[in-house]
């Protein structure tokens, strides 16, 4: 496995983070622990969660199974680079939601105790609050540093001029600010090539893509809907709505003789702003394949070939669309 720093931090993670959204809603704890060990045993070290996960609002079901995992000890919380989010609503009552300061401390107080430990290497916003100004999220997550129950900060779903007023916002205040973005980017998905992209890397900070084969659609999706094999019917249309190119790329993944699933994690490891994609395994024998990924290759001709089927948004704004 090898390590990269998260954005411009000194923190080294692997190239692959392990996220845990299935644990507990489609895989049970047993077999989500025995995935997480094997995560370790791979050289995985960068473990990604969040206080909603589990869909049980309030429960914090998955924080909690990987905090019994962590518990079990044996160097488990030293290895890991342990990542969870705030934002999303964790019970009914006016706070218990979004970027507020007074939500921010009781949401990292809850998910530090359901994780079982006293610090969270990376605490990521899970998405935009245009309502809580950056100084009261900036006063809020700094204090949390200070205690030490917060190392690092990251975001998720944040547009590129959020990334830059966040990160302008932090440096008048003399603070680290954002080392990470969490983003929706794949083949299929490439829109953040616009904006968010730039803004990463103009202001060092990591991207971390979440749903790097797009739910599925470039794990062999084709195969999937004409076998009769288990597809939702979202993903069914969107086979349909975008059948020649996939058409075109499962006939190329043929050529290279590699699972869509992984060429499409190979090309995410083959663009330079992207830090660590995020797979999420239900299974053992998912995340032991996921690791082919590493090792493929994509020659340049073949990267121009990817952009030929997938073309994305023409490059970085606003030359993607004017002179």
């Amino acid at each position: 496995m090898k390590y990269v720093h998260l954005g411009r931090s000194g923190l080294k993670v692997s190239r692959l983070c392990l996220g845990t959204m299935n644990f507990g809603p489609q895989t049970s704890e047993l077999d989500s622990c025995v995935i997480m060990d094997r995560a370790l045993e791979l050289g995985i070290n960068f473990f990604d969660t969040a206080n909603v996960y589990g869909w049980e609002m309030g429960e914090g079901i998955t924080e909690q199974i990987v905090g019994r995992w962590l518990a079990q000890g044996h160097g488990r919380r030293e290895k890991v680079v342990l990542a969870t989010k705030v934002f999303g609503r964790m019970g009914e009552w006016p706070n218990q939601s979004r970027l507020s300061a007074r939500h921010i401390k009781q949401a990292c107080e809850e998910s530090l105790r359901r994780l079982q430990t006293d610090y969270i290497d990376l605490y990521q916003m899970h998405h935009v609050d245009r309502k809580s100004p950056w100084e009261e999220v900036w006063q809020a997550l700094e204090q949390l540093c200070r205690e030490g129950k917060v190392l690092y900060v990251g975001s998720s779903n944040f547009a590129g001029w959020h990334l830059a007023q966040a990160q302008e916002m932090a440096k008048s205040r003399h603070f680290l600010g954002l080392i990470s973005e969490q983003s929706l980017y794949n083949l299929n998905d490439r829109m953040i090539e616009l904006e968010v992209i730039p803004a990463c890397e103009a202001y060092g900070i990591g991207l971390i893509p979440w749903s790097p084969v797009a739910r599925g659609l470039l794990a062999g999706a084709l195969d999937s809907v004409t076998s009769g094999r288990r597809a939702d019917e979202d993903l069914k249309k969107d086979v349909e709505r975008y059948r020649p190119r996939l058409e075109a790329y499962e006939q190329l993944c043929r050529e290279l003789r590699e699972e869509p699933a992984n060429v499409a994690l190979a090309w995410l490891l083959h663009q330079k702003a992207v830090t660590s994609p995020i797979i999420g395994p239900r299974t053992l024998e998912q995340l032991n394949g996921t690791m082919r990924a590493t090792d493929i290759i994509l020659s340049e001709d073949t990267l121009n070939q990817f952009d030929g089927i997938f073309p994305g948004p023409g490059g970085a704004a606003p030359e993607a669309y004017a002179w």
